[in-house]
């Protein structure tokens, strides 16, 4: 069992939390709406627990699990407390309508994510390819990841084995871009016909 904090309360951070927990770990939840939070914790029930938001996380693993458009300036007001953690970035950076991305090859939200954070803090980007509903039936699943730091890759993979899914290693954060438009692809995917309940896999043939 380990602590895994999770800064966010909203759909995304309910599903990994309650994932997690249900897999054995303390999830410390951590949102600028600290009523959010509460409700959240109580509603995943016991194995939750409430940080404050802007202060060190306690688990070495933190998921950022809030839009893409707050996704920076909540790790610039983390600031030095995120010193050493592993953050994972599950932001998809949909334009208005969804119809593409407003980052580019070598501008992921993983990159700004990444330009943001204390030096010795790595960014691995994962989760954004999977629906919310998709985590939380339990089932095992493919979870695509990609980041630059080794240990802080595979941290996350261990994380994923333990949630009962299947991590799936991309590469590099360059990577990241692509798993970006990953997730536009399970958008228009969903709006024809998959429904909203799936996540992108690979078969081995």
């Amino acid at each position: 069992m380990s602590t895994i904090s999770v800064i966010g309360a909203g759909n995304m951070a309910a599903a990994i939390g309650g994932r997690a927990v249900r897999a054995g770990h303390v999830v410390e939840l951590m949102s600028r709406d600290s009523d959010q939070a509460e409700a959240l914790a109580a509603r995943i029930g016991p194995g939750a627990t409430l940080g404050t938001y802007g202060e060190r996380p306690v688990g070495d693993v933190v998921i950022l699990a809030v839009q893409y458009a707050g996704a920076v300036d909540a790790v610039i007001r983390f600031g030095g407390q995120l010193s050493g953690k592993t953050v994972i970035d599950i932001t998809n950076p949909f334009n208005d309508d969804a119809s593409g991305l407003v980052t580019g090859p070598d501008d992921s939200m993983a990159h700004r994510i990444a330009a943001a954070l204390p030096e010795d803090a790595h960014v691995v980007k994962a989760f954004n390819t999977i629906y919310g509903g998709a985590i939380s039936t339990g089932e095992s699943i493919a979870a695509l990841f990609a980041g630059d730091d080794s240990e802080a890759k595979a941290r996350v993979a261990e994380f994923l084995e333990s949630l009962g899914m299947v991590p799936l290693d991309a590469g590099g954060i360059e990577m990241a871009h692509a798993l970006e438009w990953a997730g536009l692809l399970l958008v228009g995917l969903s709006r024809n016909g998959a429904g909203f309940d799936i996540a992108l896999a690979t078969q081995a043939l």
